[in-house]
C-alpha cells in the first residue's frame, strides 16, 4: 500500500454466509475490493496515547477506550505514546469497513512511527474480522469468519458509487435477522474479468447474504438500491457488508460521476461519492 495512512473504504462485491461455528462466529464467503476514497489516521511521537478526530464524520465516531483506533494502538502492547489523528469522512456503521479501515490504518502509521512489528494476525482478528483484510488493502477473497484471505483476480477498470441513506446499520442485529445460515459459497475458481462489464455479469451470479434482513429492518436501503439501478450505465446496484451503503458499478469514471451528482440532488441528506475500484 502506497499511503499507509488511507483508511480506504471496502465494498463486499459479494458476501455470502456460508455457516456458524459453535462460538456464533458466522462463516463467511466474500470478494473484498477496495475504493479510492476513505478516512486517514496520522501519527506523531507523544508521551501517552492520545486521539483526536476531525472531519466531517467526527461526530458519528464512539469516543474512550473502545475507539478501534486506540485498540489498534494497544495491540502492540507496552509502546511509547502518540498523538494520532484521525481525519473521517465515512460514514460510521455503514458497512464500508470505516472502523475497522481507520484501526489497519492505526496500526500500519503506528508501526512506522515506532519502528515496530505488527501485532500477530491473532491480535489484529480480535480488533474486528474486517480488520485483517482492510490491512492488506487489496482485491481479495475473505473466508472463515475473516481470518482467510486469498488473492483474487486483479479488478479490471471499474468505477463504483458509495450511497449511504444516513442510516446506521448494527451489524448484529441484520446477523440475528438472517433467514438461514448455511448459504452456498461463492464459485470455487474466481475468473479473469476482461472489463466491467463481465465482472458486473459475473457479480450477477452471486449474492450479499446480509441484503434481504438489511433491507427488511431498513426499508429506505431498498429505496437506495432502486434510485442507484436506475442511473444511466449503473451495471449492478448491490448493498455492501450489513449496510446500509449501497454500491453501483459503472464502466467509467464519467457515468458513475453523473450518476453520483443525480443521485444527490433530490437526496441532499443522503451520502454519495463516486470512486474507483481496485489498485
Amino acid at each position: 500500500m502506497t499511503d499507509p495512512g488511507l483508511a480506504r473504504a471496502k465494498v463486499n462485491l459479494a458476501l455470502h454466509v456460508t455457516g456458524r461455528r459453535a462460538d456464533g462466529y458466522h462463516l463467511l464467503d466474500s470478494l473484498v475490493a477496495f475504493a479510492d476514497l476513505g478516512d486517514r489516521v496520522t501519527a506523531e511521537p507523544a508521551d501517552a496515547l492520545e486521539l483526536r478526530v476531525t472531519g466531517p464524520m467526527a461526530a458519528g465516531v464512539p469516543g474512550g477506550e473502545d475507539n478501534l483506533v486506540l485498540r489498534a494502538a494497544r495491540a502492540f502492547g507496552p509502546a511509547p505514546g502518540a498523538r494520532i489523528t484521525l481525519e473521517k469522512h465515512l460514514p460510521p456503521a455503514s458497512g464500508i469497513g470505516g472502523g475497522s479501515a481507520d484501526a489497519a490504518a492505526a496500526l500500519r502509521v503506528l508501526a512506522a512511527l515506532w519502528g515496530r512489528d505488527l501485532p500477530d494476525a491473532a491480535a489484529v482478528l480480535r480488533l474486528g474480522a474486517d480488520v485483517p483484510v482492510c490491512l492488506r488493502g487489496e482485491t481479495l477473497r475473505m473466508t472463515g469468519v475473516g481470518e482467510v484471505l486469498a488473492p483474487a483476480p486483479p479488478l479490471p477498470p471499474v468505477w463504483a458509487v458509495l450511497a449511504n441513506p444516513g442510516v446506521a446499520v448494527p451489524t448484529p442485529a441484520v446477523f440475528a435477522a438472517l433467514d438461514r445460515r448455511d448459504n452456498p459459497p461463492m464459485p470455487a475458481d474466481l475468473p479473469r474479468w476482461r472489463d466491467a462489464g463481465a465482472l458486473a455479469a459475473w457479480l450477477h451470479g452471486t449474492r450479499n447474504d446480509l441484503e434481504p434482513p438489511a433491507r427488511a429492518l431498513h426499508p429506505v436501503i431498498g429505496q437506495v438500491l432502486t434510485a442507484l439501478a436506475a442511473q444511466p450505465g449503473c451495471l449492478l446496484a448491490r448493498m455492501s457488508g450489513s449496510g446500509a451503503t449501497v454500491f453501483g458499478l459503472f464502466p467509467d469514471a464519467a457515468a458513475a460521476a453523473r450518476a453520483a451528482a443525480q443521485l444527490a440532488r433530490p437526496q441532499p441528506g443522503w451520502w454519495v461519492r463516486a470512486a474507483r475500484l481496485g489498485g
